[in-house]
């Protein structure tokens, strides 16, 4: 895996359009409008608020059965808590090499939860059974951390999806081995537009028994929540979302935004069109000399080989960040706000920086 580089200043035009990321997306208008309405008076702290309870029922409603819901603030909060309350201090989580937990939270899985992580390389970002058998051993050696949990991410940092057969076949395999079985679903609502089935499908139907909810990449300001489940398969997490720092005082801000997303159909109105704009992105470039589309494009993600120099240039007019330097791959993200005028401009300029290679 290789980390994600920016190796030039902002960029100095007036255009303020990125390809870098759909955290650098703003907010939905619909979601600001449901945190105005939520900012009205007062209402009990710590997630005794109606827009808490409210959060349940509709979580509820896409999952298929009554969940727990712990609201956080963010990604990497999240799937640690998640990681927590499901393995003791001596378990270990197996997960792909490439996975946000394993590369992008600075360590917080081990640093933070105190776990252990068990990596394997994969050839698509996604684990299968036969790869996680790779770390899923030795129980009872008092020498080793125990895998006890497999996390998978939906969808992966390499912009593939899991089906909702890729996963059911996770799940019963971890589940055999007496091992749980964790979604981070940061782009959750790409896969499920993706695949155009329901969010349950691929989560409660597949027999995911923690899900990390993301909502931050899909037009919300800050909100994520730590969706149970299997009750059976997380303990304390009351406790150790206070303890990691996760616990919101004035709650119903959080929950009213995700709320906003789950409660119609927004959630997914943003996520069709920023795969389509992935979609139109990659058409777009898959014909230009010099360039290269590597990856199957299946959500919001197009990752793509360019001529030495290029890359550089054209992040001097939108953001963009490098995937692989030593191969010339990038990554190219598309957000509920992409509109087609801005690919269209993005196309244009790369062909623009194409000509004078």
């Amino acid at each position: 895996m290789t980390a994600l580089h920016d190796t030039t200043s902002r960029p100095t035009t007036e255009n303020r359009v990125s390809f870098a990321s759909d955290n650098y997306a703003g907010v939905h208008p619909e979601v600001l409008a449901a945190l105005a309405e939520a900012n009205v008076g007062h209402e009990i702290a710590y997630g005794e608020d109606r827009w808490t309870a409210r959060l349940h029922d509709v979580m509820a409603g896409h999952l298929g059965r009554a969940v727990e819901v712990f609201p956080v603030f963010n990604g990497t909060g999240a799937n640690v808590l998640s990681l927590q309350a499901m393995l003791p201090r001596w378990g270990a989580v197996v997960c792909a090499e490439t996975a946000h937990v394993n590369t992008d939270e600075n360590g917080a899985p081990e640093r933070v939860g105190g776990l252990k992580l068990l990596t394997v390389p994969t050839p698509d970002g996604k684990l299968t059974p036969d790869l996680v058998d790779r770390q899923a051993w030795g129980w009872g050696d008092e020498h080793r951390a125990q895998p006890l949990a497999v996390s998978i991410t939906q969808t992966t940092e390499l912009g593939t999806r899991y089906t909702p057969d890729e996963v059911a076949a996770l799940a019963e395999h971890a589940h055999a081995h007496g091992m749980r079985l964790h979604m981070d679903g940061a782009r959750i609502a790409n896969a499920a537009a993706g695949l155009d089935v329901p969010l349950r499908a691929f989560t409660t139907d597949a027999g995911v028994d923690v899900l990390s909810f993301g909502g931050t990449k899909n037009g919300l300001m800050g909100a994520e929540a730590v969706v149970v489940l299997d009750p059976e398969a997380a303990t304390g997490l009351p406790y150790l979302r206070k303890m990691n720092m996760q616990l919101a005082s004035k709650m119903r801000f959080i929950s009213a935004q995700l709320v906003a997303l789950l409660e119609g159909d927004l959630w997914l109105r943003s996520a069709r069109h920023a795969n389509a704009m992935a979609l139109m992105l990659r058409d777009a470039v898959s014909g230009l000399p010099g360039v290269q589309v590597v990856r199957p494009v299946e959500a919001n993600a197009v990752f793509a080989v360019l001529p030495p120099g290029v890359a550089d240039r054209l992040r001097a007019r939108f953001r963009f960040y490098d995937w692989d330097v030593a191969t010339g791959e990038v990554r190219w993200m598309c957000a509920f706000d992409t509109t087609e005028r801005d690919v269209e401009a993005f196309v244009a300029a790369l062909r623009e920086e194409l000509d004078r290679v």
